[in-house]
């Protein structure tokens, strides 16, 4: 598109299904390099990706005519059936939804920092501290009967 400018940053979070915590430490260098390619193929760039047993984060810069749900669909489709083909797990599923946050330039270095430090993030809080929290920081509007299914 000539004579658009855009600086577009936007991490996106979703869970395994049922939030298990399936997403083995072993798994993450080969999924993790897996989904950049989804992402790079798309188009995108992954600036950051990282996760723990019943969730990712993954940050990217996306261009204008992206559509972000379609890149997650096709992220959880691609990488669900790669999980299943390399016999990392039987029955792994992604769960429906996904969050999506916005940030501008300015913010990469403290939000890749914070994706990359998901382990020790998470000794501190769970996951459904943090995504509450990162919703109400942001102004989320939600519905309670509409976010993951949490495990408590």
């Amino acid at each position: 598109m000539p004579s658009t400018f855009t600086q577009i940053y936007i991490q996106v979070v979703f869970a395994v299904k049922g939030r298990q915590s399936l997403i083995k430490h072993e798994w993450e260098e080969n999924v993790y390099p897996y989904i950049t390619g989804i992402v790079q193929n798309k188009k995108q760039k992954m600036l950051a990706i990282n996760g723990m047993p019943d969730h990712i984060h993954f940050l990217i810069g996306m261009k204008p005519t992206c559509c972000l749900s379609d890149l997650v669909r096709e992220i959880k489709k691609s990488s669900n059936d790669f999980i299943k083909e390399k016999k990392f797990c039987n029955g792994f599923y992604w769960q429906d939804g996904f969050g999506a946050f916005s940030y501008d330039h300015s913010q990469l270095n403290k939000v890749i920092a914070y994706i990359m430090n998901q382990k020790e993030h998470h000794c501190k809080r769970t996951f459904k501290e943090e995504y509450m929290e990162l919703k109400k920081k942001i102004e989320v509007e939600f519905k309670e009967e509409y976010l993951f299914e949490w495990i408590d």
